[in-house]
């Protein structure tokens, strides 16, 4: 999984039916250092995520391994709203 920021949403209102009911997310990809490294993904959102949150996201087959997107034709999934991000004992994020 990666560490990600959502900043912003996607619209499509003519999908393939597979994709129908999902969410789409656009997802900054963050480093450990929660700095974003420039690598832009559409991720389903499998979680209720918003903008400006924190997440960890999937992709390729996992993308695929949770309830909302068993069998579809996605390739990255929002699975988690990210609360806390600690390392070494040093707080890299905390939601406020």
């Amino acid at each position: 999984m990666q560490l990600g920021r959502i900043t912003g949403t996607v619209v499509a209102t003519r999908k393939d039916e597979n994709l129908e009911g999902l969410r789409f997310l656009v997802v900054n990809e963050l480093s450990g250092n929660m700095v974003e490294t420039g690598k832009i993904v559409v991720a389903a959102d499998a979680v209720g995520a918003g903008v400006g949150e924190v997440v960890l996201y999937a992709q390729g087959s996992s993308a695929r391994q949770t309830i909302v997107t068993k069998d579809r034709p996605v390739d990255a999934t929002i699975m988690a709203i990210v609360d806390l991000f600690e390392v070494n004992g040093e707080f890299r994020y905390r939601k406020e």
